[in-house]
């Protein structure tokens, strides 16, 4: 599995990011770019999502493993971890496989429970799409808004779409796999869940991903768990407030 990805900075540790469903790279550049300036960063396409390869299978164990592949292939020891929601899933999973190459861990909205499937509006809106007929990003975002009302998650939606030739719109990332496949976003960790170096839960104030019900579970899997709230954000909070996130995380890095 070659992973598509970008590295900023040359520093002595380094931070590997995994963005979320229906995210890429993208998502994350201007934030690479601050942690590249102490810190080598990578951030990646996970596979069925940007420029990575677009293939059949999509669950957390096959993810865990294409992390441990793109670690061995940039003959990187060990890192520091950061995911959202779905790659903070991969992350947990990576980690209690493979603790020794997890320095600390970042966990941004997501806890290690399942999660029933709660993206069926987002896929109706995605599948509404005729790229035939949707033939610029205009008429595109008016078809998503027809489905969606939130801003928010409409722009976050249309960072999804590429230029596949110079004349045909599409996604970035496998919609017909991803939907198919969805409950696998929504499950909980497998295996022996254990991790024992520090990891930090950052959920936002708006958000409802992490809960206090949740707590217990999260300290038996991760008994070094801290925990950081975003002011006025809700599950996109790296990008809503971004400088806030970043704090947390130098902090915790160090």
């Amino acid at each position: 599995m070659k992973l598509h990805y970008k590295k900023y900075g040359e520093g002595p540790k380094t931070i590997i990011i995994l963005h979320g469903l229906f995210g890429s790279l993208d998502n994350w550049q201007s934030l690479g770019k601050r942690f590249g300036e102490d810190y080598t960063t990578y951030i990646l396409d996970q596979r069925n999502h940007g420029k990575s390869p677009h293939i059949h299978v999509h669950n957390y164990q096959e993810m865990a493993n294409d992390l441990n592949e793109f670690m061995d292939k940039i003959d990187v020891d060990n890192a520091f971890i950061i995911g959202h929601s779905m790659g903070g899933k991969t992350a947990m999973q990576f980690a209690i496989e493979h603790p020794d190459r997890v320095r600390k861990m970042i966990i941004v909205d997501i806890a290690p429970k399942y999660y029933a499937p709660h993206h069926q509006d987002v896929i109706s809106a995605l599948e509404s799409i005729d790229f035939n007929i949707h033939n610029d990003r205009k008429l595109v975002q008016e078809k998503i808004s027809e489905v969606i009302d939130n801003p928010g998650i409409i722009q976050f939606l249309m960072k999804g779409l590429t230029w596949i030739t110079p004349e045909q719109l599409g996604w970035k990332f496998n919609l017909e796999i991803l939907s198919a496949q969805i409950e696998n976003i929504g499950e909980k960790l497998t295996g022996h869940a254990y991790f024992t170096n520090p990891t930090l839960f950052i959920r936002g104030e708006k958000s409802d991903y992490i809960t206090e019900d949740d707590i217990d579970l999260i300290e038996e899997a991760f008994p070094m768990a801290q925990y950081a709230t975003i002011e006025n954000a809700g599950h996109w909070l790296h990008a809503e407030n971004p400088s806030q996130f970043f704090d947390e995380v130098i902090t915790f890095l160090k």
